[in-house]
């Protein structure tokens, strides 16, 4: 019975990175003898422990044989005679099929330590076709390692593309497909994840309302990029540069304009009403995905209301009042710094325009201050009652707002 630290830890200590959790792989051993040890069972699928002091995952060594679609369609043997060789060649891309023993020796059979120095994404096995979610981590990790000049090997992406021809990524189901795109709209670079995915034909599958934007142009003087799916990718990674880790913010920013996908094509490149055309779009990518309240609201909010706060100087007071409140920005005020975020990440997303200041944000953020300051209780105490006092408080908020435009 030994163990072997595999996977990430190993991966980002040869990075360079700061290591997450930390995962073993046990080899030569039996669900008893771990139990025996004090280990506690969590895995539902297969055998998988905590280890009784440090609280680290500890797998059973184990190879994986497909037996129908799906990412769930495989028999997993666990059997003490499964060698380590065995149970690295089952994982996704070489770079996480390394491991280290407990000398610190490192167990590469398949070149991880090679693809790390290369900066390559490289599958591990032709097994890899078997399981659609890799086709996501395969996005996701060139979204994380993006920075670091990492790229998708040509052999790879025909295998991805495989699977798209074959409908083998039509068999995720919609919690894993949102869980991978969460995850990658918190790594650094967000576009190398949609780039991927477009690449090997899977955008179209999984978010064909993101995919519908590529092609679709726009007015050059607001957008030198001219593409409308360009612009989605530069403003993700804007997002991402503006909100570091935040999905919330991201999700928001990668829908924010779907609506241009379905202007008629007789009116490009203008996309006159694209806000309101855009809401059917965020509601069926939000259904389709089981996406979270949270994330559905504000990208809801951001597809309607982006342009309301581009044009924030040209809006009067009541019309700034009446858009804080639509976001329910009185009763959650959060939403209206996430808004801003969004709409920097929109106006910043340009080519040329990357370090250009977005003045809105904070003028957003000081009239809101303002409106906020007001108090219903005080119109309560001053003996106003039933629905004048909501009348009475919209004036004095609009007061408000109106003062701190002028500064008086």
């Amino acid at each position: 019975m030994r163990a072997y630290l595999v996977g990430g830890a190993v991966r980002d200590r040869l990075l360079g990175r700061e290591g997450g959790d930390r995962d073993w792989v046990v080899v030569g051993a039996t669900p008893e003898q771990m139990l025996a040890q004090g280990f506690k069972p969590v895995g539902r699928d297969f055998p998988v422990f905590l280890h009784p002091r440090t609280g680290e995952e500890y797998a059973l060594a184990r190879t994986e044989r497909k037996s129908g679609r799906g990412y769930r369609g495989f028999v997993v043997d666990a059997h003490p005679a499964v060698t380590l060789e065995e149970d690295l060649a089952r994982r996704d891309l070489t770079i996480n099929a390394i491991a280290q023993d407990e000398d610190g020796t490192l167990i590469d059979p398949y070149g991880g330590v090679r693809d790390i120095q290369a900066r390559v994404l490289r599958h591990v096995s032709p097994a890899f076709v078997e399981d659609p979610v890799r086709l996501l981590r395969v996005a996701r990790f060139a979204a994380r390692l993006a920075p670091l000049g990492f790229t998708v090997a040509p052999e790879t992406m025909a295998l991805m593309a495989r699977m798209v021809a074959d409908g083998e990524v039509d068999h995720l189901v919609p919690e894993r497909v949102w869980q991978e795109l969460r995850r990658a709209l918190a790594e650094p670079v967000p576009s190398a994840f949609l780039a991927v995915l477009r690449d090997c034909g899977a955008l179209a599958r999984i978010l064909p309302e993101v995919d519908a934007l590529y092609g679709v142009p726009q007015r050059a003087e607001f957008h030198p990029e001219i593409d409308a799916g360009v612009h989605t990718g530069l403003v993700v990674d804007m997002a991402a540069k503006l909100a570091p880790g935040d999905s919330l913010i991201g999700f928001a920013a990668l829908l924010h304009d779907l609506g241009k996908a379905l202007t008629p094509a007789d009116e490009w490149p203008r996309h006159v009403g694209h806000e309101q055309r855009g809401l059917a779009a965020v509601d069926a990518v939000c259904a389709r995905l089981k996406v979270p309240a949270d994330h559905r609201e504000l990208a809801r909010i951001a597809c309607r209301e982006h342009l309301n706060l581009h044009r924030l100087d040209e809006l009067r007071p009541a019309s700034v009042h009446d858009l804080i409140a639509r976001c329910d920005g009185f009763r959650r005020p959060e939403r209206i710094a996430q808004l801003a975020l969004v709409c920097e990440a929109d106006a910043r997303g340009r080519l040329s325009k990357h370090d250009e200041p977005y003045p809105q944000r904070e003028r957003l953020l000081a009239l809101h201050r303002a409106a906020l300051a007001v108090n219903a209780r005080e119109l309560v105490a001053a003996g106003v009652s039933g629905p004048e006092v909501g009348k009475r408080l919209r004036e004095a908020r609009i007061a408000a707002i109106r003062a701190a435009m002028t500064g008086r």
